[in-house]
């Protein structure tokens, strides 16, 4: 019997896709949930399982073509034996039997899912191993721009006699750069991917559509840094997850958000919608780019929920791995330029929602303390908001509030 394969059905806002890369072949048997095929969408990383178990017997779309939700993808007999297809091959094969014998291993090393097809194909154009290429993709995968980036070790050959005279390099030229003459500068043209241009796009649109504003402020971060030096070690071992200092701000900022609801709200045309729950986004760095975690109803978690939460998203993120219903909706965003040695920055809202807490780097700084000059490790905040519906008077006591409680986190715990 003859079994589709289709393209998942995507979430409203998402139209198409990019399919990444095939991890069957035509003629290979596949079995029964097993992952066959990787779509990009602007969001995340969508693995098609295989439907039933069988042989492949037909590939209708290839590597880097764009899918719209349900078209078909390829075909699966589930009565068919390993090898025994007599169906076509997928249009990619017989361009990867017409390359150049040099070529042809590192198409295949593709195929094993070593490396991207764009990313072996130009491997072997400048005649580079794949293996000897770290891999910044999902699973260790090379993609094309780690290819572009590798610096291949100096070769020690023998040189003609007429050149051994000559001085040898101090190092390694980049393989861009040796490629073009001398005199001429090089550049690279990468085009964005489905996650980043989506990034840019919100981006843009949340700079043209909201009235941003932002409020700044600054915490004493030792007595947080204290209480987490003195049970670091209790709270690992009784909750299995480390104590970091992001659980302190997201129970901060709910308790902020509590205070000040508009700060919790949004925009819809014309009305302001006030949110009953609140669910808080976390910028988290992955491979594709920035994504934004919800941390879903963070007033109904503890300490500890909140860690494992964010670890499992930094996982996820970092293996593409992320759900498409992680990232949707959320009422409130954090993001900590401060992991990457930011001393102030001004983020930008990420809509629908109407405000953004930054956090930034902690530094030992001067500060005057009862009439005494002292050293504390301080950090700055940074409240961007929207001024539609956001006033001053609340986005500075919202920044406040979260600086005060952090500055006295037993209040955290004690709901004052």
């Amino acid at each position: 019997m003859i079994v589709e394969v289709n393209v998942p059905v995507f979430a409203e806002s998402i139209t198409e896709g990019t399919l990444l890369a095939w991890h069957k072949k035509v003629g290979e048997s596949v079995a029964r949930d097993e992952v066959l095929v990787d779509i990009e969408t602007d969001k995340v990383v969508l693995e098609v399982p295989a439907p039933q178990s069988g042989v492949l017997v037909e590939i209708l779309v290839q590597d880097g073509e764009v899918v719209e939700t349900q078209q078909l993808l390829a075909k699966i007999d589930t009565e068919a034996q390993a090898g025994a297809t007599a169906a076509p091959a997928p249009a990619a094969e017989p361009v990867q039997a017409a390359a150049p014998a040099a070529v042809a291993p590192v198409l295949q090393q593709a195929q094993a899912g070593v490396a991207m097809p764009a990313a072996a194909k130009l491997a072997a154009e400048k005649g580079i191993d794949v293996h000897a290429v770290q891999g910044s993709g999902r699973d260790g995968r090379v993609l094309k721009e780690d290819v572009q980036n590798h610096q291949p070790a100096p070769v020690q050959a023998a040189a003609p006699a007429a050149q051994t005279a000559a001085p040898a390099p101090k190092a390694a030229a980049p393989a861009l750069v040796a490629a073009v003459p001398a005199g001429e500068r090089p550049q690279q043209r990468v085009p964005m991917s489905r996650l980043r241009a989506r990034v840019a796009e919100r981006l843009l649109a949340s700079q043209r559509e909201n009235a941003i504003l932002t409020t700044f402020n600054e915490v004493n971060m030792k007595p947080v840094m204290d209480l987490r030096a003195k049970y670091k070690d209790k709270f690992e071992k009784e909750h299995g997850v480390k104590l970091g200092f992001m659980s302190f701000f997201v129970k901060a900022a709910v308790a902020a958000l509590k205070k000040f609801p508009v700060v919790n709200a949004s925009v819809d045309g014309s009305d302001i919608v006030y949110h009953g729950y609140f669910d808080i986004g976390i910028a988290i760095g992955s491979p594709r780019g920035l994504v934004v975690p919800i941390l879903r109803d963070a007033d109904q978690m503890s300490i500890a929920d909140i860690e494992k939460a964010i670890v499992d998203y930094a996982v996820k993120a970092k293996d593409g791995k992320i759900a498409l219903e992680d990232l949707t909706g959320g009422t409130f965003s954090i993001t900590n330029g401060g992991t990457f040695g930011s001393m102030m920055s001004t983020p930008i809202i990420n809509p629908p929602q109407s405000a953004i807490l930054g956090m930034h780097a902690t530094k030992e700084r001067a500060v005057v303390e009862n009439g005494q000059v002292v050293v504390r490790p301080m950090m700055y905040l940074a409240l961007s908001y929207d001024h539609r519906i956001i006033d001053g008077r609340e986005a500075v006591l919202t920044l406040v509030t979260i600086k005060e409680l952090l500055e006295d986190p037993a209040r955290l715990l004690l709901d004052l």
